[in-house]
Parts: C-alpha cells; sequence; structure tokens
C-alpha cells in the first residue's frame, strides 16, 4: 500500500469513529460500546464483492459509492412541515392502531391508541426507548437477530444508526387494526441508517406495514435498515416493507424473523421505487409448529436493479414455510431472486417451499433465479421451482378478443401475475396502494 493510500485510509477511519461517537451521543454506556464493536468489525470486513455467490449479481463498489455518501446528519425538527408526497401517501392509509413518522432517519412523530397503551403496548422511537432502557431492548438489539458480525452493512447499520421503531405488544394482547411506519428521506448523496425492533409476546397479535419514500435524486442516496423480528410462542405477526423511493436511491434491507413454538411471523417485501434494492431475508423456525410464508412483489423498469436474498432456516421440527416472490421487469431493469431452504439436523417434519416466478416485458430487462435446498434431515417435504417467461400470449388475445386494446390487455395480466402475491396478505390499504402504483408505472411503460 503506497503512503497516500494508507494516509487516505487513517483519515476515512478517524471520519469514521467520529460519526460513530456523534451517532451515540446521549446513549447509555452499553449501546455505546455496541456501536463502538460494530465500526471495528466494519472496518475490518471487506466490502462484498462479485466473487462471493451472494453478491454475485450486484456490484456495490459500483452501484453505491460508499466514500462519497455523508451521514443524513440530525435530521428533521419536530413538528416541522411534513412534505406534500408523505403526506399524500399517509392519506391513502386506513385507520391505524398506531404511526411512527420518520424524516432523514429520526423519528418526528409517534401516535398509539389510548386502549393499547393502557393494555401495555409500547410504540416509541428506538432512539428514546434505549435510551429509557425499556424491556429487553439491550438484550435483542443487534444481538440474536442481526448481530454486527453479520456482515458488512449489518455492521455499518449497527454502528451508525440514528433511530427507529421499537414495538412491544404484551402477552394475549390482540391489535386488530395495523400499526405503520412512515418514512421519507430528502437529502441527495447521504445515507440514512434506521433500525426496527419488534417483539410480539405469547399469543399477540399484530400487523405493522414500514413504508419508505422519497423524491428523485441526481446521486446516489442510500436508505440502510435493519429490521429484527421476535414473535414469542403462538404469537401471530404479520410484517410489510413497500419501497417506493424516487429514482437514485438505493435501499439495503436486511431482516431477520425469529419465530418460536406455535408462532406466525410473515413477511411481505415490495419494491417499487429505487435504483438499487436489495433485501436480505432470513426466516428461523425455531420451535415445533412454527409459521411463516414469505412473500416478494417486484416491478421494475427504465434501469432498475432489485435483488432479494432469502433463507429458511428450519431449525426446529415440524415447522413449515412458504415462500412466493414474483417479479415483472421492463425497459433495462434487473431482477435477482437468491433462495435457499435449510432444513437442519434433527428438523424432523419440515414443510418448506419456495417459487420465484418472472415476468419479462422487453428483450433487455433480465431476471436470474437462484433456488436451492440444504436439507440435513430424511423425514421432510420440500420442494423449490423458477419461472421466466414473457406476456401469456393466449390471455392478451383472450382480453383483446373482448374488446380490450392490446395496452389494456397487458396492463390486466401484468396486474393478475402481480395480484397473487397481494392476495395472500390482503392488509388494509396496502394492495390497494400497491395496485395504484403499479399502474401508474404501467402508464409510463
Amino acid at each position: 500500500m503506497s503512503q497516500v493510500a494508507a494516509v487516505r485510509g487513517d483519515v476515512r477511519r478517524a471520519i469514521g469513529r467520529e460519526a460513530v461517537r456523534e451517532a451515540g451521543a446521549g446513549d447509555p454506556g452499553w449501546l455505546r460500546a455496541r456501536r463502538e464493536e460494530a465500526w471495528e468489525v466494519y472496518a475490518a470486513t471487506p466490502l462484498p464483492s462479485t466473487r462471493s455467490e451472494e453478491w454475485r449479481y450486484t456490484d456495490v463498489a459500483k452501484l453505491l459509492p460508499l466514500d462519497g455518501l455523508e451521514p443524513a446528519g440530525g435530521g428533521a425538527v419536530r413538528g416541522a412541515a411534513l412534505p406534500d408526497p408523505l403526506r399524500r401517501a399517509m392519506a391513502q392509509d386506513r385507520e391505524s392502531a398506531g404511526r411512527v413518522v420518520e424524516v432523514d432517519g429520526r423519528v418526528v412523530s409517534v401516535e398509539l391508541d389510548d386502549s393499547l397503551a393502557a393494555q401495555g403496548v409500547v410504540l416509541s422511537s428506538l432512539r428514546q426507548a434505549a435510551r429509557r432502557g425499556v424491556g429487553d431492548i439491550e438484550a435483542l438489539l443487534a444481538t440474536r437477530a442481526v448481530p454486527a458480525s453479520d456482515g458488512k452493512f449489518s455492521a455499518l447499520n449497527a454502528a451508525l444508526w440514528s433511530d427507529g421503531v421499537f414495538l412491544y405488544i404484551p402477552r394475549g394482547v390482540r391489535v386488530e387494526q395495523t400499526i405503520r411506519l412512515s418514512r421519507w428521506v430528502s437529502r441527495p448523496g447521504t445515507a440514512t441508517f434506521t433500525r426496527i425492533l419488534i417483539v410480539a409476546e405469547e399469543h399477540s397479535r399484530l400487523s405493522f406495514v414500514d413504508e419508505i419514500l422519497s423524491p428523485d435524486f441526481d446521486s446516489a442516496t442510500l436508505a440502510c435498515t435493519v429490521a429484527e423480528l421476535f414473535s414469542r410462542g403462538g404469537a401471530q405477526v404479520q410484517y410489510v416493507s413497500l419501497q417506493r423511493m424516487g429514482r437514485g436511491g438505493v435501499h439495503l434491507a436486511n431482516q431477520r424473523t425469529l419465530a418460536e413454538r406455535d408462532s406466525t411471523l410473515d413477511t411481505l417485501n415490495v419494491a417499487l421505487g429505487g435504483t438499487v434494492g436489495r433485501v436480505d431475508l432470513n426466516a428461523r423456525l425455531l420451535g415445533p409448529g412454527a409459521n411463516s410464508d414469505m412473500l416478494g412483489l417486484y416491478f421494475g423498469d427504465a434501469n432498475q436493479h432489485f435483488d432479494f436474498n432469502t433463507s429458511q432456516d428450519h431449525v426446529a421440527p415440524n415447522a413449515h414455510s412458504d415462500l412466493l416472490y414474483k417479479g415483472a421487469l421492463d425497459g433495462r431493469a434487473r431482477g435477482v431472486f437468491r433462495g435457499i431452504i435449510r432444513v437442519h439436523e434433527g428438523a424432523q417434519g419440515t414443510d418448506a417451499y419456495q417459487t420465484n416466478r418472472n415476468l419479462i416485458l422487453s428483450d433487455e430487462a433480465i431476471a436470474t433465479s437462484l433456488p436451492n435446498l440444504e436439507i440435513e434431515a430424511d423425514d421432510v417435504r420440500c420442494s423449490h421451482g423458477a419461472t421466466v417467461g414473457q406476456l401469456d400470449a393466449e390471455a392478451l388475445f383472450y382480453l383483446m378478443s373482448r374488446g380490450l386494446g392490446r395496452e389494456q390487455a397487458e396492463r390486466l395480466v401484468v396486474l393478475g401475475f402481480l395480484g397473487e402475491v397481494l392476495s395472500r396478505l390482503p392488509l388494509g390499504g396496502v394492495v390497494e396502494k400497491v395496485t395504484r402504483a403499479i399502474e401508474a408505472k404501467l402508464g409510463h411503460v
């Protein structure tokens, strides 16, 4: 290494440590120490490259210039007027049991139904909850689910996260209406790091929708999110991530779900916006009777690049998981799906499925699908499959024979293709919002 390169490296490390200290200002000692440890892991971990199987088709060195990004900083001031696009998106939602609003990585408002608060439900800024020492935050935050050792970006998030959401549902409490997180990123050329920590105690129930939006950017702008989701025995949890960033947005999401005995932890990832989207999702089935439905929907056009890296880890016997990811790609868009079902030794009676289907709408769009199985038990039912195809000519002919023009017929076929995913998790307002967003994209195709 040249002397100049060494000096530049020392400067970057010094700037990074200063950013860690700024991010941890006001934190309790255990959290500051955890941030420092995470930064050391980040500095010692090489950037993922295309030599790695999990990053073979997403070259982050080209797509995301980390050296050119600045932390988003202090975020928005409480009480400031929310951007109109964010307000419009929030107005489209149905009634909610609670809502958190986050702007540029900082929570600006939290609302929770009084009756739920009286039952012990906690909905809070994660930063504030950590400072107050609420519940099991110290034991769970960046430890069991997504520790810094999980990878380069997990470590960077653990070191620099500015805020996020903490949601705690006590034993037996059933939250009938959706709790929502509405996020807005406004500052081009910045990096925003946030986290979500959800704990659902025994026999509780909740649904949570995380929506992120932004304007179009002239330069790469990173939103990096870690979601750690725990469902205790018999709990039922639904988690939805709805990514609708503008062009230039880079969305990196690391999600881990831990489902204990007889609990259900379902996820839905929707990717419609941004220039680059990457989701790393690991579902761990930790107890007999645990269940996880893993759903995904993506629609890319122009030069959008979506990469989904999923794993279904069956640790306990007699658990069930079912993955269905469907994508439509137009223009020069690229979709990558990589999934693995792991059946650990002793996980007899596993019932696991994995399906990825892609619809190609142009000659330049590319879909890559890599499903896999890794089985260490002999009494299991597992299957995986993938398809890549074009618009169904017979379906188009049928619709056009009923008087529809070709453009109308193509829209209906695409909506029907993607709609199967939404029908599996019909949360209030989500289906309508996603359908409108897909129709808007089809209008520009």
